[in-house]
């Protein structure tokens, strides 16, 4: 069983930065895949990043390349989402996932495990 547990969310107005941070409860954390996924009200939940176990290798929608920034710190059980030049339409509860290596990314229904999840509320 593995615990998430998300943190750094809140309110910032458009064009500023929010870091959100995920901490693992388990010492195998290393071997998992961390995602992040959001979900807007009214909207289906959505992949945003992903880092593999190594931290060799990360993936991004389209609709934050170039903005969100993913890296995790194995020494430390924790996953990061740096988030920069937010915009309006980035509003949503973030949650971090995890999942053994060799599924599928993007898919949420591939992740074992979930925080419970942080708003992210980015004003206009």
């Amino acid at each position: 069983q593995v615990q998430l547990v998300e943190s750094g969310g809140g309110l910032v107005q458009a064009g500023g930065s929010l870091r959100l941070s995920c901490a693992a409860s388990r010492r195998t954390f290393s071997s998992f895949t961390m995602g992040w996924f959001r979900q807007a009200p009214g909207k289906e939940r959505e992949f945003v990043a992903a880092i593999t176990w190594s931290g060799g290798t990360t993936y991004y929608a389209d609709s934050v390349k170039g903005r969100f920034t993913i890296s995790r710190d194995n020494s430390k059980n924790t996953v990061y989402l740096q988030m920069n030049s937010l915009k309006p339409e980035d509003t949503a509860v973030y949650s971090c996932a995890a999942q053994p290596r060799g599924r599928q990314i993007m898919n949420p229904s591939t992740y074992d495990y979930w925080g419970q999840g942080i708003q992210v509320t980015v004003s206009s």
